[in-house]
């Protein structure tokens, strides 16, 4: 049983709805750009600290560590201190982490500081996502998500250009230096307008499930980084997986007959959030491989600069934000199954069709094929991230908001490495360009399973979210 809800003055007010989304939006681009952008920064930060740039790679595997392993714990926390309160923290302390992150003189140091800012990471983003659906009705689901789905899509494309762009024209302190005044404003800002909630008892914290979540997530987490690396181990590989998957196993059979679970494994009963989690992780998957692998095809394999590789890299974030008007009309007017069907079937096209560019290609033709890109991932993303919360009841919301975080969080994670295994697969088999022909068409097909999960949903899944072409007009 549930306990009571925190009653949120204001909760429903179409503005404040709006406001809120976009102070969240904020803070999740935020997060998300820092997740990618120390990739470009690593072969300077191993400059300076007198290391090779792999081993800079250490610092964004901690931050993405410390992500997976804290972010069960946000909804306890929540319930424990309220959302305005734990969110407001992460915003410090991901801020502060932050400046400490630019004054850094040495790796130990980054990678300490890299943890603290992913500390303040896992709250923000699950905490922030829940104050959203907190104040947000069933009937403005649809365009509120719509306004949280931009940061995760944004982030991983325009990272390796604006921290190219930082690292070589100031330096590589900035693209830490660059979160604080994003924070400072995001902090002023949700001190006006987060609303003030009761605060609830929760029961005792699952510590047996906290543990065994978030070690097994740790150490697939470090596996996923591993496989995206270019030395491997197979039996430490296999190892990490035995040990990973058990942990994981026996957390699920702790959650299923625990009292208080830190996760609550019944919101999969509920069909649009399982389809959201199943269909949408493998797309969430594929769709972060894609980010991996262009600029790599465009440099290594074409020849191109960085700046021109990060540049039609940018291609694929203008069909996010093209298409973002339209999708809310888009959803009410076909509905989720039909959406996501074609959103996942247009994404493996697109992914199968970048298998057959070459370094003769033309440039525009190769922009409207990841603006195409972009459209497609664009819609999927939104329709997924609002579909989830359809039919979950109110009172259960802040278990399944932890739930999701924590499987998308996962799901993102090994978007690279699965990029990665892909493209060495194809130099296995074929070599050369072929190895990134390989690789497009492997992800394209794994993209497919979306789309055969999606036809399994119910015609009129979502329905309650969507409300009527008059009413929205006349809202």
């Amino acid at each position: 049983m549930s306990e009571t809800q925190p009653v949120i003055p204001g909760a429903g007010h179409p503005h404040r709805q709006r406001n809120i989304a976009l102070l969240v939006a904020g803070t999740f681009f935020m997060e998300n750009l820092d997740g990618t952008i120390l990739t470009t920064a690593a072969p300077s930060i191993g400059v300076a600290f007198g290391v090779a740039s792999l081993s800079v790679g250490v610092a964004i595997t901690a931050y993405l560590l410390t992500l997976a392993v804290l972010i069960p714990l946000s909804g306890w926390l929540t319930r424990r201190f309220g959302a305005r309160r734990i969110f407001l923290t992460a915003i410090v302390v991901f801020t502060v982490a932050s400046i400490l992150c630019a004054l850094s003189q040495n790796l130990t140091e980054l990678i300490v500081f890299r943890v603290l800012q992913g500390v303040g990471g896992a709250l923000m983003v699950p905490v922030g996502r829940l104050a959203v659906l907190r104040v947000t009705t069933k009937g403005d689901l649809i365009r509120t998500m719509a306004l949280l789905t931009w940061p995760a899509l944004a982030a991983p494309v325009i990272a390796p250009l604006v921290g190219g762009i930082l690292t070589t024209y100031a330096s590589w302190h900035w693209i830490f230096l660059i979160n604080v005044p994003l924070g400072v404003v995001a902090f002023v800002v949700a001190v006006r307008i987060l609303p003030r909630e009761e605060r609830l008892s929760p029961p005792p914290l699952d510590w047996l499930g906290l543990t065994l979540t978030g070690i097994g997530l740790g150490v697939l987490v470090y596996l996923g980084s591993l496989l995206a690396g270019t030395e491997q181990n197979l039996v430490e590989l296999a190892t990490l997986a035995v040990i990973g998957l058990g942990l994981l196993g026996a957390a699920t059979w702790h959650f299923l007959r625990a009292r208080h679970p830190l996760l609550r494994l019944r919101t999969l009963r509920v069909e649009t959030f399982r389809l959201a989690h199943a269909g949408g992780s493998v797309f969430r998957m594929t769709i972060s491989a894609m980010p991996f692998l262009l600029p790599l095809l465009f440099q290594d394999s074409f020849g191109y600069s960085p700046l021109l590789a990060g540049a039609l890299v940018l291609f694929v974030f203008i069909g996010n934000i093209a298409i973002k008007p339209l999708t809310t009309p888009l959803l009410r007017r076909f509905g989720f199954r039909t959406v996501i069907i074609a959103a996942t079937s247009g994404a493996a096209l697109s992914m199968v069709l970048c298998a057959f560019l070459t370094a003769e290609t033309p440039l525009v033709v190769v922009a409207i094929l990841l603006i195409f890109s972009g459209v497609v991932r664009s819609t999927g993303f939104t329709a997924y991230i609002t579909i989830a919360f359809a039919d979950v009841p109110q009172a259960d919301m802040t278990d399944a908001n932890t739930f999701a975080s924590t499987l998308q969080q996962v799901a993102a994670g090994f978007g690279v490495a699965i990029g990665a295994i892909a493209l060495r697969g194809g130099e296995a088999a074929v070599g050369g360009l072929g190895a990134f022909q390989f690789s497009f068409i492997v992800i394209g097909a794994l993209t497919l399973l979306s789309t055969a999960e999606a036809l399994r949903l119910s015609r009129g899944a979502g329905e309650n979210i969507r409300p009527s072409r008059r009413l929205a007009r006349s809202r």
